[in-house]
């Protein structure tokens, strides 16, 4: 099986520091949980094939398709990924619709007709409004590949339960409102993609 690169997210002293000074209760959390390895994917079109096959399932479950993904098709690639049928990608074990946007992305980059290196030289907003416009990407798949793939800083998700479950469990909390959300978010910025990598673990705790 043709294994997808993978690394940890890379963080230190200056993201921990910032979070424990501007919040306790999650500085209290990070000491508790101490460093967390976080994989991502550095290449980005696997990154965001996995993304889409983790769109509103279980991590257990993505595992489990990513890993069958890859040893049936090899090296993910967009002209590998196209040359397989919707049919078989689905038998992965994913939905015939989340299949088809698989196979649709792979043509569309494999046809030339997106680059995605040049996604680098863009925002965090442009890069969402550009994946955005790809069938079966929307602004939560854009924020996974900014975080699990690009390691950019400040990534909190609202389209992400577990983040939210996170928040809530941390602060003790039983709703939370989009408001709330965002100035948990703002209090945690520049470093809001520290900030997800703790919340995930809280709401697996």
């Amino acid at each position: 099986m043709h294994k997808v690169k993978t690394k940890t997210f890379e963080y230190g002293l200056k993201e921990i520091t910032y979070l424990k000074q501007v919040d306790k209760v999650l500085g209290d959390a990070i000491d508790r949980l101490g460093k967390i390895e976080r994989m991502v994917i550095p290449n980005l079109f696997p990154a965001l094939i996995h993304a889409i096959i983790g769109q509103q399932i279980s991590v257990k479950a993505v595992d489990t398709i990513w890993n069958r993904f890859q040893e049936r098709f090899g090296e993910v690639t967009p002209e590998n990924v196209s040359r397989i049928s919707i049919e078989e990608i689905q038998l992965c074990g994913m939905t015939n619709r989340k299949a088809g946007y698989i196979k649709s992305i792979a043509d569309t980059i494999s046809q030339g007709n997106l680059n995605l290196k040049e996604l680098y030289n863009l925002s965090d907003k442009e890069v969402i409004n550009k994946l955005s416009s790809l069938h079966g990407i929307g602004v939560w798949t854009a924020e996974m590949l900014l975080l699990n793939s690009m390691e950019r800083p400040d990534v909190l998700s609202w389209g992400d339960m577990a983040i939210r479950r996170g928040i809530m469990k941390l602060y003790g909390l039983s709703e939370l409102t989009k408001e709330q959300f965002y100035e948990y978010r703002d209090r945690y910025s520049p470093y809001g993609s520290v900030a997800s990598i703790y919340l995930w673990k809280i709401a697996l705790e």
